[in-house]
């Protein structure tokens, strides 16, 4: 049995927690500046048709009570290392999707997996202050659809056997690997259900979906063998600002890239990992991205490398004096190994 763990509106919940005057009101987590974009709205807001990637004007239209908040992703990531010290208890394997959601598995009987979902949820309550949803199934894919099913704060559990008929009468976009571009698609030609898929012949599934038919249909029958997967690595961390105008002085973007530079150098720090590939991404004033990257020698932790890496890779990219309205870095190739000291340049 696996357990999908999803933690409610996770930036939102961390920012009611934290400030009382903030609980029971529609609230959005954001940036201030005119270009920002909502990261998470609670669930107060959301009745108001606010939601995660809007424009935060145009929440503000939808909701002109909305408070909106900055992100704090230094409370972000030390509660979500408490949060999954309580998803592993007892050694379980515990496979991170992200900050706020993680496979765990649950053992072999559906009672004891019930029980083990139970009592995380209660614990995520009292020692953490948030509330968390689960999916139990012995599914990957089916749990975690589960665990979306009864947001916030619920439970839902699929007992083995029913998965395919759970699954069937649901949009084919929630199967995994069907994306907005590919839904469309399906839905004109007469697939508007998971349970569609399952009952797809050869033919037709090769002319749907290539050679990946026959992984499709049998996700959508509820067959899927992969396990709870708890060497699965972080692939890199990485940080990311928009300028509120466009910006192209040079001056100000490698402060940025500094401060970038400080902030993963910090977490890195903190969960004891080290990088040996740095890259840079710039987003153009016309939204094109483009993005530099180098490899380290050696996999570091350190502020001064990362920063020198990053603005190498800054100057690789010949951006010098032309607008950008978006500058990001990135650690990658993460590694727990200790790391010697390293000096660029």
């Amino acid at each position: 049995m696996i357990v999908h763990f999803d933690l409610d509106a996770f930036y939102a919940s961390v920012a009611q927690r934290d400030e009382p005057a903030l609980r029971g009101a529609p609230l959005a987590v954001s940036g201030r500046s005119r270009r920002a974009v909502v990261l998470t709205a609670s669930y107060e807001a959301r009745p108001f048709g606010v939601r995660s990637a809007m424009p935060l004007y145009r929440a503000l239209e939808l909701c002109p009570q909305l408070l909106v908040v900055p992100p704090n992703f230094t409370a972000y990531r030390e509660t979500s290392l408490r949060v999954f010290a309580i998803f592993g208890e007892n050694g379980r394997a515990v496979e991170g999707l992200s900050l706020d959601e993680a496979f765990v598995a649950a053992g072999e009987q559906l009672d004891d997996a019930i029980a083990f979902a139970e009592r995380v949820r209660a614990r995520v309550r009292d020692e953490v202050g948030l509330t968390v949803s689960a999916g139990v199934a012995a599914v990957k894919m089916v749990a975690k659809i589960a665990s979306d099913a009864n947001k916030p704060d619920g439970l839902t559990i699929v007992p083995p056997g029913t998965e395919a008929a759970y699954l069937a009468p649901m949009p084919v976009g929630r199967l995994w690997g069907i994306g907005p571009k590919t839904q469309p698609r399906l839905e004109a030609a007469g697939v508007r259900t998971i349970g569609d898929v399952a009952t797809l012949g050869e033919a037709r599934l090769y002319e749907l979906f290539g050679r990946a038919g026959t992984f499709y249909r049998d996700l959508a029958r509820g067959i899927d063998d992969r396990e709870v997967d708890p060497t699965r690595e972080r692939k890199s961390i990485s940080t990311e600002e928009t300028f509120e105008y466009d910006e192209r002085d040079e001056r100000r973007i490698l402060a940025l890239l500094r401060v970038q530079a400080d902030e993963l150098a910090r977490d890195l720090q903190k969960q004891q990992l080290r990088g040996s590939t740095v890259g840079v991404k710039i987003k153009k004033a016309d939204h094109t991205v483009t993005g530099r990257q180098t490899s380290l020698a050696v996999a570091t932790d350190d502020a001064d490398a990362i920063h020198d890496a990053a603005v190498w890779c800054w100057e690789r990219a010949g951006m010098q004096g032309l607008p950008i309205r978006l500058l990001g870095t990135r650690v990658a190739s993460l590694t727990e190994e200790k790391a010697r000291e390293l000096k660029l340049f």
